[in-house]
């Protein structure tokens, strides 16, 4: 390292500097003029410092790597609204991937006091890598804690190594590696997702499907679908981005050496697993949004046979009664001579005639099951 180097960073850490060799990992506090012999580098730093520190930055990467960033990759990296898109030069990679925002995430439903637990809005930033063969730059948001948790394990385990621990095997064996492993971080974040939307939506499925409640939150079961939406268009770009990387990967011309070839083989596996869990999030909310359709059409039918089960019973009461009513307007009419009219018996006559006629249709009714309920 060059004692002339520039400081790095400020108390928190905007800019974090990392040297990884089959030795070790060690955390700089200057910034370099060159690449080690036996490793690469990994320069994390937030959005903020990225664009301040843009032009020591590419003087950095002319340094180390041979050739800076392109001014549309810089865009890419400083745009905040970018989806997970995938790209590269001749030189270097590039690739976009939005993870999860802290503190928008429904890490856990909120619960309404007295009523159904609120999903959260999901909401992303992007995370940007420009992989080259000596060195991982990666742009995180202000925010995001990704960089520092996946900082805090290599550190652990350099500490572990300067104890006499083996753990050369753990470590991330190239520039690429590593960024693979941050992106199987921030696709962890999502597949804890999954297990949250899907006690949200058990929930509702629960509500829906009870006859003894009245389902009424039809908004906050909108924002979920709308969530879903949300997720499974990230999910996609995510799966299309890392699937370019992927393809690109499986084009690199064979390593020079076992241990290179080994390597390549063993990144090409690391990008398949990403990918795969990717996927698993896709398939899941794809699940999740046939199962609240599905859902809600039961809740809709059940609805409307419970209503052609009351019509029913209404009509075979009124056909009950419209018989009764015949014969009490038949009485009622207003003439001398009736039968029955002037008979001390007559009214017990008239009640027996009644209660004959509706036990008649009552039972005619019940064995045609139009007084039975569906399902018996």
């Amino acid at each position: 390292m060059n004692s002339a180097a520039r400081p790095v960073g400020t108390a928190a850490n905007p800019l974090r500097i990392f040297v990884l060799s089959p030795s070790g990992v060690r955390e700089c506090a200057q910034l370099p003029d060159a690449a080690p012999s036996d490793g690469y580098l990994w320069v994390a730093c937030t959005q903020q410092e990225f664009e301040s520190r843009q032009t020591e930055l590419q003087a950095l990467l002319l340094a180390v790597c041979g050739t800076p960033l392109v001014d549309l990759h810089i865009s890419d990296l400083r745009n905040q609204h970018l989806p997970s898109r995938y790209d590269y030069t001749a030189q270097y990679d590039l690739l976009v991937f939005r993870r999860l925002a802290s503190g928008h995430g429904p890490v856990v439903p909120a619960q309404r006091r007295g009523g159904p637990p609120v999903l959260r809005r999901i909401d992303t930033t992007p995370v940007g890598f420009a992989i080259f063969d000596k060195l991982l730059l990666s742009v995180h948001p202000a925010d995001c804690g990704v960089r520092d948790v996946y900082a805090a394990r290599l550190l652990a385990a350099a500490s572990e190594q300067a104890r006499g621990g083996a753990i050369g095997a753990r470590l991330p064996a190239s520039a690429p590696d590593l960024m693979l492993r941050i992106v199987s971080q921030m696709v962890d974040g999502y597949l804890d997702l999954r297990r949250d939307l899907s006690r949200q939506l058990d929930h509702w499925q629960a509500e829906l499907l009870s006859p003894k409640t009245r389902f009424s939150n039809w908004t906050a079961l909108l924002e979920a679908r709308l969530a879903l939406h949300t997720l499974e268009e990230i999910s996609e770009d995510q799966r299309a981005a890392l699937q370019a990387w992927t393809g690109a990967v499986a084009e690199w011309p064979p390593g020079a050496t076992p241990a290179a070839q080994k390597d390549q083989d063993l990144l090409m596996v690391r990008s398949r697993d990403v990918l795969e869990h990717i996927e698993r999030v896709v398939r899941h909310v794809y699940r999740l949004e046939q199962n609240i359709e599905t859902t809600v059409q039961i809740h809709f039918n059940a609805q409307s046979n419970r209503t052609n089960e009351i019509m029913r019973t209404l009509t075979a009461l009124t056909a009950i009664f419209l018989p009764l009513n015949l014969i009490t307007g038949f009485f009622g009419m207003n003439f001398e001579f009736l039968p029955l009219v002037h008979r001390q018996t007559g009214l017990w006559w008239a009640l027996g005639i009644m209660v004959a006629v509706g036990t008649a249709f009552v039972l005619y009714l019940w064995r045609k099951r139009f007084l039975a309920r569906t399902g018996r």
